[in-house]
């Protein structure tokens, strides 16, 4: 059995403050470390900053400082972020460090020795943004995809790593060990680069041109090609060659990585690692990009989005949340705080924190606050919520440990919809009404209390704080133990008791016209109109009314380019044609749409999603993985309103 985990990010290059993409490649990093931690395993996390190279020259000089100050300063923002956004890493590596730049030139030296390095004259099309060279054939239009700039040609004598070498090892190697880069598509995209023959790299620059970097051990006329440098960074934060760390974790190496690296990350570095003589890391997780308005974010592009302005808006838990549950990890998600705001209202807001709200408020109101002791129940309300609570525990580990944190998250939370179903369904406001239903009153909140201990265990890898608040008012132990999804994640693992505190309310609804952003849905819930209605979680009849539900006809269907997820729909409703943009694209093929009628929300606000512009929302029901619209039967016509 695997006992220990090391996680790593890719160490942020210093040329511009950390944006909502290495918060999002961090925050993952300590999910991860988190949930490896709650199996009881050793785990150890790295991450920290890369120094050198041209762009952190350009960055330096465009501020008026040195090349050193300027990393120091960026470099901090970094470190000083992680613990903000409640990452927590063990080492903090940064590249100019003395130790790192040993172990560089001592792996240089290795290789060099080995025959793996000469001197040639090498020209190509260089990218300054991605600091390395390019093929015709992976330009775009004659432009780097990453940075959307021509690359420039150089001509230098240099001195080279004989990747080539170790192309078929390196293919081999990909191909017996299938989970090696994951998801799968991005080791098929690593395997199609190793079909062509592979060139041999460039690892150094001469210092006449650039100076800012390690000097090669064998020739100080010359320093280390930044990427021959960071990539080192997982081993030398460990101490290589003789450190502790390196022989307890190395085994263990998950690196995390977005997709713009995958071929310093999946190419350069096993190649490297081989010809050290060193093993490769275990895996390489890789995702996809956050794009704001159609384009992947980025400084070059204008359009980068602060962590701290959102963290210090809406609330740690909430940005951690929406990260997890809105990208699909390996493909790319699209950012709006009109999104982030409707999951807080939604998802934490209406479903996790009333919950946790009702459950404890009828404990208060009905039992004095202390919870009951587990009674056996045969009910079937009962047992389908506890079978549902066992098959969410029993998927969570197989789903985290694979990536898949959306899915991890919506099996939580079909749980807490099951749950809130089960009290309208149970009715404890009217149990409490009778005193000869007494013991069944007591089941059911004893349900209702387990349920929400078992989901505040699941949740602590996203949302610790929203986690150990929810253990403290339900009276049980915070989790985050080593070892504690196996202690405690199973139903009745702690028995209940003592008076709990007043309930507080875990997400407040957020106001998107006072919080500064296009009002959602034309209108807000109005508030519950009685204690039972509260308990009960309704709607009056006034509430629901505001809501325009239309019968829509689909003309047309096509999928939005850039996106996995979504098609842009022309639709009927009556005498008026709308255009409307659904996440519906993983579950129907657009040709298998048109001549639907659908139900359209319509009089939502138009919205712009994935730069296109939506003039309403259809309805769909969603089970567990699957999502099906809600469609009309008969000859209704378009335009009919759905009462």
């Amino acid at each position: 059995m695997k006992t220990r985990f090391y996680i790593s990010t890719p160490i942020y290059y210093v040329n511009a403050e950390p944006h909502l993409g290495h918060a999002y490649t961090t925050i993952v990093a300590d999910v991860m470390r988190r949930f490896h931690h709650l199996l009881g395993e050793e785990t150890y996390f790295v991450t920290g900053t890369d120094e050198h190279g041209d762009k952190v020259l350009k960055a330096a000089k465009e501020r008026g400082m040195g090349p050193k100050p300027y990393a120091d300063l960026i470099s901090q923002a970094f470190r000083d972020l992680w613990p903000r956004l409640d990452c927590s890493y063990d080492r903090f590596i940064r590249t100019t460090e003395p130790d790192h730049v040993r172990v560089v030139q001592y792996i240089l030296q290795k290789v060099y020795d080995a025959g793996d390095i000469y001197f040639g004259r090498y020209e190509g099309l260089y990218c300054t943004g991605c600091e390395r060279f390019y093929t015709e054939r992976e330009l775009e239009d004659g432009r780097c995809p990453q940075h959307e700039t021509e690359p420039e040609l150089r001509q230098e004598d240099n001195y080279f790593f004989r990747m080539s070498r170790y192309q078929q090892w390196l293919k081999d190697h990909i191909e017996e060990h299938p989970d090696f880069i994951r998801p799968e598509r991005y080791r098929n995209e690593a395997l199609a680069m190793l079909r062509d023959p592979l060139e041999d790299l460039c690892i150094s620059r001469p210092r006449s041109r650039l100076d800012w970097g390690i000097p090669l051990p064998f020739d100080s006329n010359y320093v280390t090609y930044v990427w021959f440098d960071a990539l080192i960074n997982y081993i030398s934060a460990l101490g290589y060659p003789d450190g502790e760390a390196f022989r307890r974790y190395w085994p263990y190496a998950e690196h995390l990585i977005a997709k713009d690296i995958l071929k310093p990350h999946g190419i350069y570095w096993p190649t490297m690692l081989k010809a050290a003589g060193i093993e490769p890391y275990r895996h390489l997780n890789v995702h996809g990009y956050w794009n704001v308005e159609t384009s992947k974010m980025s400084k070059s592009l204008g359009n980068v989005i602060r962590p701290l302005d959102l963290v210090e808006k809406y609330g740690l838990d909430a940005f951690r949340y929406f990260l997890l549950r809105e990208m699909v990890f390996g493909l790319d998600a699209s950012f709006s705080e009109v999104a982030l705001v409707q999951r807080l209202n939604s998802d934490l807001a209406n479903d996790l924190g009333n919950l946790l709200q009702r459950s404890l408020t009828m404990v208060r109101r009905y039992l004095k606050g202390v919870p009951p002791r587990s009674l056996p129940s045969e009910d079937p309300e009962d047992q389908e919520l506890r079978e549902k609570a066992e098959e969410v525990l029993e998927g969570y580990p197989s789903a985290m440990g694979g990536l898949l944190f959306h899915k991890a998250l919506m099996r939580i939370w079909d749980l807490i919809g099951l749950t809130n179903r089960y009290i309208d369904r149970t009715e404890p406001f009217r149990l409490a009404k009778d005193p000869a239903k007494r013991r069944r009153l007591e089941v059911v909140l004893y349900h209702l209390v387990e349920v929400n201990r078992l989901v505040s265990l699941l949740l602590w890898p996203f949302m610790p704080r929203t986690s150990s608040e929810m253990a403290r008012q339900l009276g049980v132990e915070a989790p985050g133990n080593r070892g504690d999804l196996m202690r405690l994640g199973r139903w009745g693992a702690v028995e209940l008791g003592g008076e709990l505190p007043t309930p507080k309310p875990l997400f407040p609804r957020v106001d998107p016209v006072q919080a500064g952003i296009a009002e959602i849905g034309g209108q807000k819930p109005p508030p519950p109109t009685s204690k039972e209605s509260e308990d009960k979680g309704e709607l009056d009849m006034a509430a629901f009314q505001r809501v325009d539900l239309r019968v829509a006809e689909v003309l047309s269907a096509q999928p939005i380019k850039g996106s996995d997820r979504l098609l842009k729909l022309r639709v009927q409703m009556g005498a008026e044609e709308r255009q409307v943009v659904a996440g519906i694209a993983q579950h129907y093929a657009p040709e298998d749409l048109v001549g639907r009628r659908v139900v359209l929300v319509a009089n939502l606000k138009p919205a712009k999603i994935f730069g296109q512009v939506s003039q309403g929302m259809l309805l769909a029901a969603v089970h567990g993985e699957d999502l099906r619209l809600v469609t009309i039967d008969g000859e209704i016509p378009s335009g009919a309103k759905v009462r």
